[in-house]
C-alpha cells in the first residue's frame, strides 16, 4: 500500500526499521538477508514516488487571488484600439520622451480635424486650379524621386535626390514633427504647441477666382477650433507656432475687397501672438522667422553629406557665373529680362538656363549642372524678395549674387552665418539696370583664393540648410528642421522664464495682505 500524501518518507522508513528488528528476532540470519534486500527495494521505490509526486494543492481562495493578479485589467469603458500602428507609434514617442534630454523643453502636436491637413493630401488632385499637386505632397513632402541625374551625381547618392516642390515645407515639417525627439504626447509637459495646419495647400485652389471671404474661411475655421483648446487659453496662443506653406505675403491681405490678392490670415486677431515659420518672412514682423526653402537633396546619413561636400569642393568649374530663370513678360521692366539679355551676350563668362525653354519646375539636371559649373550665380528676387534658386545655388557650391538687400538681410538668421559678405555678393539692382557691365567688373575683383574661401563657408554650413530624408534627422548633425524647432523651443523657454520673473517682481511690489 502506497503512503498517503501526508505521510513523510522518514516516518515510513522508521516503521520499516522496527518491523525489520522484530522479524530478525524471530527468523534466522540467512532468511533475514532476503527480507532486508526486499525492504531496501521498497524504501527506494517509496522515496522515488515521494520525489515525483505533485505538490500539495493550494487553497481555492489563494488560487483565485493569484489568477487575478496575473490577468490584465481593462476598464469596462475602455475601447480596444482599432489602430495598432498608431499605438505602436505612440509607444515609440513615449520611449523617446523618456530617453531624450531636451534642454529647451518639448513640443506638443495638435491633432487637428482632418480637413485642415490629411484631407488636403488625400484630395491632392484638387488643390490647384491648373494642375495636380499629388507629386508635390508625395513622400512626406519630398516629392517624387529625381531622375536624369546619373551623369552628374555618384550612383550611391542618387537615392537622396527628389524633385521637391518649393512650397512643400509645411508637409515636411509635420512629417518630421510626428517623430521629433523632443515631442511630447502630454500637453502638460509642453513648452511649445505646434499647429499642423497646411495653410498653403488650403488656399492654393482659392487664391484665384474667389471672394475674399472664401479665401479666409479655412483659416478662420482652424482658429475657431484652436481657440477652444485649454492650452491655447492659458497664454492666448503666445506659446503656439505653425508653418506657413507659402511666402508670408500670401497671408497678409489688407482689405476685404475681392480684388485684393491673398488671405488675411496673419492679420486675424487670433494670430496676433502666434509664432510662424515661413520660407520668406516679413522683415518688419517680430513674430515671423524664415526657414530655408526645401532643395532637391535630402540625405539620410552624415556620410552622404560629406560625400556631396567633397564633390562640390573638388568640382572643376568652367563658368565664371550663371543665371537660371525665365523672363516674366507680364511684369513691366522685369529685372530678370535684364540679366537674361546680359548673360546671353556674355557667353564667355556666363552660363544661361532659360526656364521658358528648359524644364525648371522643382529642379532639373540642367539647373544643378549650371550651378556646379559656375563660381557665382545671379539671384534676382522671385515671387517675393527670396527664391528657392538661391539654396539650389549654395547647395552646388556656387556663390549667390543678390540685387536686393531684403533677399538676404534679416532672412534665415537661424540657419546662415553672419556676416553675409563672407559668402555672398551684393549689387544694387538700380545700378545694374543702368549698366549691366557692372556685374562682371565686380565679380572679376574676387581672386581664386577669395572664391575658394567663400565656397568653403557654404560647404561647411550645408547641413544647416538641408532637410534630411530620415525622420530621425542626421544623427550628430542638426539639419534645417532640427535647428528651427530647437530655436522655437529656446525662444518660448526664455519667454516663459521672463514672464515668471515679471510675475515674481509684481508680487513683491504688490504684496497680498
Amino acid at each position: 500500500m502506497l503512503p498517503s500524501e501526508n505521510t513523510s518518507p522518514r516516518k515510513t522508513f522508521k516503521k520499516l526499521r522496527n518491523s525489520f528488528h522484530l522479524i530478525k528476532s524471530q527468523v534466522g540470519f540467512h532468511h533475514c538477508k532476503w527480507f532486508f534486500l526486499i525492504i531496501l527495494i521498497q524504501i527506494s521505490f517509496i522515496l522515488f514516488l515521494a520525489g515525483t509526486s505533485p505538490p500539495a494543492s493550494p487553497p481555492q481562495q489563494q488560487q483565485q487571488q493569484n489568477f487575478q493578479i496575473l490577468k490584465p485589467q481593462r476598464n469596462k469603458h475602455q475601447k480596444q484600439s482599432k489602430n495598432p500602428i498608431n499605438d505602436q507609434h505612440k509607444q515609440l514617442v513615449q520611449g523617446k520622451e523618456q530617453r531624450e534630454k531636451c534642454e529647451y523643453g518639448r513640443v506638443y502636436v495638435y491633432d487637428l480635424p482632418a480637413k485642415f491637413n490629411k484631407d488636403l493630401l488625400n484630395n491632392c488632385h484638387d488643390l490647384d486650379p491648373w494642375s495636380s499637386r499629388c507629386n508635390a505632397v508625395s513622400n512626406g513632402g519630398l516629392g517624387p524621386k529625381a531622375t536624369g541625374l546619373d551623369s552628374i551625381i555618384p550612383k550611391n547618392l542618387l537615392s537622396a535626390w527628389y524633385w521637391t516642390d518649393m512650397y512643400s515645407a509645411e508637409v515636411i515639417y509635420h512629417e518630421r514633427m510626428l517623430n521629433y525627439k523632443c515631442r511630447t504626447l502630454n500637453p502638460k509637459n509642453a513648452t511649445a504647441f505646434y499647429i499642423p495646419f497646411y495653410s498653403g495647400l488650403a488656399i492654393g485652389k482659392i487664391l484665384w477666382f474667389t471672394t475674399a471671404k472664401e479665401r479666409d474661411r479655412p483659416s478662420e475655421e482652424m482658429l475657431q477650433w484652436v481657440k477652444n483648446q485649454p492650452y491655447w487659453k492659458q497664454n492666448n496662443g503666445s506659446d503656439h507656432f505653425l508653418m506657413l506653406g507659402r511666402l508670408t505675403w500670401a497671408f497678409r491681405r489688407k482689405t476685404d475687397d475681392d480684388s485684393d490678392w491673398g488671405t488675411s490670415f496673419l492679420r486675424m486677431p487670433l494670430m496676433k501672438n502666434v509664432l510662424r515659420l515661413s520660407i520668406e518672412k516679413n522683415p518688419w514682423d517680430d513674430l515671423e522667422v524664415s526657414i530655408p526653402y526645401p532643395t532637391a537633396f535630402h540625405p539620410r546619413f552624415e556620410y552622404e553629406i560629406k560625400q556631396w561636400q567633397d564633390l562640390v569642393r573638388s568640382r572643376n568649374r568652367s563658368s565664371h557665373f550663371c543665371f537660371v530663370g525665365a523672363v516674366r513678360k507680364k511684369i513691366k521692366n522685369d529685372f530678370r529680362e535684364v540679366l537674361m539679355n546680359y548673360c546671353k551676350n556674355e557667353t564667355s563668362s556666363c552660363k544661361v538656363v532659360d526656364c521658358s525653354v528648359a524644364h525648371c519646375y522643382d529642379g532639373a539636371p540642367a539647373i544643378l549642372e549650371a550651378f556646379l559649373d559656375s563660381d557665382f550665380c545671379l539671384q534676382p528676387k522671385g515671387d517675393g524678395f527670396t527664391r528657392r534658386s538661391q539654396f539650389d545655388c549654395m547647395l552646388a557650391g556656387s556663390i549667390p549674387v543678390y540685387f536686393w538687400e531684403n533677399s538676404f538681410k534679416t532672412q534665415y538668421e537661424w540657419h546662415l552665418p553672419l556676416p553675409y559678405e563672407n559668402y555672398s555678393v551684393y549689387m544694387d539692382h538700380k545700378q545694374v539696370r543702368n549698366d549691366t557691365s557692372i556685374v562682371r567688373k565686380v565679380l572679376d575683383k574676387f581672386s581664386k583664393e577669395d572664391v575658394r574661401k567663400m565656397r568653403e563657408i557654404l560647404i561647411n554650413v550645408m547641413p544647416k540648410y538641408l532637410y534630411a530624408r530620415s525622420n530621425q534627422g542626421l544623427g550628430s548633425s542638426n539639419d534645417a528642421f532640427d535647428i528651427a524647432i530647437e530655436e522655437v523651443l529656446r525662444r518660448f523657454k526664455q519667454q516663459r522664464e521672463q514672464q515668471q520673473i515679471l510675475e515674481k517682481t509684481s508680487k513683491k511690489d504688490h504684496p497680498v495682505h
